[in-house]
């Protein structure tokens, strides 16, 4: 059970942090010529704030 737990929840935090980035740039009226323009950057923020949180989460779990 403890190996699934990391997995499950790196990616709810970044399902979470993504949608919430799609919203605000869809959101945004941007007039880009290819809106890749704006959703790469915004993932690869996403898949570096994920990492810094799931270490923060596991720093903070129950030591063994």
């Amino acid at each position: 059970m403890k190996q699934i737990v990391g997995p499950l929840r790196r990616a709810f935090i970044y399902g979470l942090i993504s949608y919430a980035g799609l919203i605000l740039i869809n959101n945004s009226e941007l007039d880009l010529p290819n809106m890749w323009i704006a959703y790469l950057p915004m993932f690869i923020g996403v898949y570096v704030v994920t990492q810094w949180l799931d270490k923060q989460f596991r720093d903070r779990g129950p030591q063994e």
